[in-house]
């Protein structure tokens, strides 16, 4: 298996400078992960440190409180494709789906997919802060909303992804959208599982680490 072509090779740190962005974009073309992960401010860098390449660019937006109003994930999801993003990881509005607005979460993850068009459309859900039916519940909205990925983590919350939470969203989204595991994947054994237990795509700052395990040691 190329575990390489599962990784978003990710740098979403505030402290993140360019050169850790143009370093993040050469290990990506070096390795052939399947995408960089990025902040929207750093999507114009990648854009020209990956001309040519077919590593592909997804940017954060509602990044990561997910608290920010519609019309401004809307305009930050436009943007970074503008600027040259391939795909989008969205922040859902956890208060909302809390508070069982489900529409009102539905609603908004269409209004940015809507706005990006055919590009990928992965909706972060914030596993740690949800119960078993509210993860199932944003699950079903992101599919009712026609995104392409449900996510587990933003990996800045009180806990990142599980086995458990890629099972039951695998499930929840009944095959019709893919999964993609983040925050706490830092080794070749545990992106494995994850693989295993039905992750699409796993999204982590420890790509290097994942595919060349005995260098590590």
């Amino acid at each position: 298996m190329e575990l390489n072509k599962y990784i978003d090779h990710t740098i979403l740190k505030p402290t993140a400078t360019p050169l850790d962005i143009k370093n993040l974009c050469v290990e990506a073309k070096e390795h052939k992960f399947f995408a960089v992960c990025v902040n929207g401010s750093h999507v114009v860098l990648a854009k020209s440190m990956l001309k040519g390449s077919p590593v592909q660019i997804a940017a954060v937006i509602g990044f990561p409180l997910g608290a920010m109003s519609t019309k401004t994930k809307v305009f930050e999801a436009r943007e970074c494709i503008e600027n040259g993003a391939d795909e989008i990881d969205m922040v859902i509005n956890i208060g909302w789906l809390k508070s069982e607005h489900f529409k009102a979460v539905e609603d908004e993850i269409a209004e940015i997919k809507k706005a990006i068009g055919d590009r990928i459309l992965k909706v972060i859900i914030e596993t740690c802060y949800l119960t078993e039916e509210e993860k199932i519940a944003a699950c079903h909205a992101a599919l009712n909303a026609k995104a392409d990925f449900v996510k587990t983590s933003t990996g800045f919350a009180a806990g990142g992804a599980t086995l458990e939470d890629v099972k039951l969203m695998k499930n929840a989204v009944r095959g019709k959208l893919q999964v993609k595991a983040s925050g706490g994947i830092k080794d070749t054994e545990t992106a494995q599982a994850f693989i295993d237990a039905g992750a699409n795509r796993l999204g982590t700052s420890a790509g290097i680490a994942l595919i060349t395990p005995n260098e590590q040691d």
